[in-house]
């Protein structure tokens, strides 16, 4: 036993002062005496093992510990300033530059966050996750609370409703995106609609998100083909769990500043695209809710069109004007650059753009300003709402 002791610490000094050997060259660099270029870090192939995934570019993203630290919702700060948008591509020139620009406390996303339109969950994780690490949207969301919902092609495919057979991974996606706390009774519940109050005393806003996919019936095509939908008078928008939901968010709502969040516009009913519009008995049911509930001063952001246009009603039993705010394509827009819309204020701006509140109060009365801006953050339209 002493011998064979002796033996191993003899061993495991030689192993200590052995001396180092020097690496071997690269075999490039042995042919022709050049150093091998530096190893690009590795990079996580989410689609990998996927039946139908995007392309190997769109499943590709550089792991980043800071951009998954969580961050929950501080409803204690008040909101100044508060940013949305929509139809954001990954693959083309995004304006968190500019957004940043504002200094908002919070931004609200109203859907095509990304554009997946895929039914395998680990690409569309992915296509969020590259979204995530991208330098100025860290910076937005280190300054900035994050709150929205999904529409169409992050929910996974084109005017996708209840029959998706993925959605509830795709609300599983949104949630970790958001970085919801895994015990928040919104991961428990079905659909993806949420709620928070912001700030205290008389100077609250009440930001209510609702989720017009998870529970939405199908449109109907016009089988004439001389417009894209006939109206679904029967169909469901937000399903009758979502319904009482919203009613008690309206009708029990403190805030002297109400701002309910819809993917598809609301008030603009006369284009031929998705919209609130496609159930009209949804839409007057919403509406009617509205004006019996009577929050305060209620203010409807939208998005989805890839233009930007602010909307007015004056909404029988409301004592106040009703606007819907519709801010989209903050990569890109539509074609065209008119259509009807009876209830317009201001202009239709087709350029790149993102939604700005700013809001300040007359004692417990806000005062609204919305502002349309694009690229190098230029203002495209401004309009004040006193309430």
């Amino acid at each position: 036993m002493l011998v064979a002791g002796l033996f191993l610490a003899v061993n495991a000094f030689a192993q200590q002062n052995k001396p180092a050997q020097k690496p071997k060259k690269d075999v490039l660099q042995e042919k022709t005496g050049q150093a091998p270029a530096a190893q690009k870090p590795v990079a996580y192939d989410a689609g990998a093992n996927a039946k139908a995934a995007p392309s190997a570019e769109e499943d590709v993203e550089v792991l980043d510990a800071e951009a998954y630290q969580p961050k929950p919702i501080d409803t204690l700060q008040g909101l100044a300033v508060i940013g949305f948008g929509s139809c954001n591509k990954a693959n083309m020139p995004q304006l968190w530059t500019e957004v940043n620009a504002n200094n908002p406390n919070l931004w609200v996303w109203l859907g095509d966050i990304i554009y997946a339109d895929t039914s395998n969950m680990k690409a569309l994780a992915a296509h969020y996750k590259r979204l995530k690490t991208n330098p100025e949207y860290k910076k937005l969301r280190s300054k900035a609370q994050v709150i929205g919902v999904y529409d169409d092609h992050d929910y996974g495919i084109n005017d996708g409703c209840k029959d998706y057979p993925m959605k509830k991974g795709a609300k599983k996606c949104l949630m970790d995106f958001l970085d919801v706390p895994m015990k928040s009774p919104l991961r428990k519940r079905e659909g993806a609609y949420q709620s928070y109050t912001f700030g205290q005393a008389n100077q609250r806003i009440k930001v209510i998100v609702m989720d017009t996919r998870y529970f939405r019936d199908p449109l109907e095509p016009d089988p004439t083909k001389k417009r894209r939908y006939i109206p679904n008078m029967d169909g469901q928008m937000l399903g009758e769990a979502q319904w009482k939901w919203l009613e008690n968010e309206l009708r029990n709502s403190k805030a002297n500043l109400n701002i309910l969040c819809s993917s598809v516009q609301v008030i603009s009913d006369e284009h031929p695209h998705e919209k609130w519009g496609n159930f009209p008995n949804q839409r007057k049911r919403l509406l009617s809710l509205i004006a019996q509930t009577k929050p305060k001063n209620l203010l409807i952001l939208s998005g989805d069109r890839h233009m930007t246009e602010v909307s007015k009603m004056d909404l029988q039993g409301l004592p106040y004007p009703l606007y819907d705010f519709t801010s989209s394509g903050l990569t890109h827009v539509r074609s065209g650059n008119s259509e009807p819309n009876k209830y317009r204020v201001g202009d239709m701006i087709v350029k790149r753009n993102f939604g700005i509140l700013k809001i300040y109060w007359v004692n417990d009365r806000p005062v609204v300003t919305m502002q349309a801006r694009g690229p190098k953050n230029e203002l495209y339209q401004e309009i004040v709402v006193k309430y």
